[in-house]
């Protein structure tokens, strides 16, 4: 099993999109952030490289996707109550991100996704396992 997992984006301006970023209070690690990337601390062992697209493209073959017109990957954080999801999605649209889909409670879990500037889409939920439906 993996020890740690590193999410990389593409992005048209890296420091716009720190701007952002740490608008909604997540931090980056100054060692491994030049003008082409920058590593976003999640969680302990969780971290986003934002790479800028011409950078980025230098990791695989193929054309890297314009997500705001397809989407390429949904990126779930598990927050620790649906206050703090909410309070996430707020500064969110005061740093000027996107909601893309009304709050959802499906009764264990309660989910929200917007799309950053440029365009990824992020699900910040909460789910409490002890209201899941009994299976079986």
């Amino acid at each position: 099993m993996a020890s740690q997992i590193f999410v990389n984006l593409p992005v048209k301006d890296l420091d716009r999109s720190v701007a952002f970023f740490t608008a909604l209070g997540f931090s980056f690690n100054p060692q491994f952030t030049d003008e082409n990337a920058t590593c976003m601390l999640v969680g302990e062992n969780i971290f986003v490289m934002l790479l800028v697209e011409p950078y980025f493209a230098t990791f695989t073959g193929k054309p890297v996707s314009d997500a705001t017109r397809q989407t390429e990957v949904l990126v779930a954080l598990a927050l620790e109550s649906r206050e703090a999801v909410d309070g996430m999605v707020a500064k969110v649209v005061a740093a000027g991100g996107t909601v893309t889909q009304p709050a959802r409670d499906l009764g264990f879990m309660y989910q929200q996704s917007f799309a950053d500037l440029d365009g990824h889409q992020w699900e910040p939920f909460h789910m409490n396992p002890d209201a899941l439906p009994p299976q079986g």
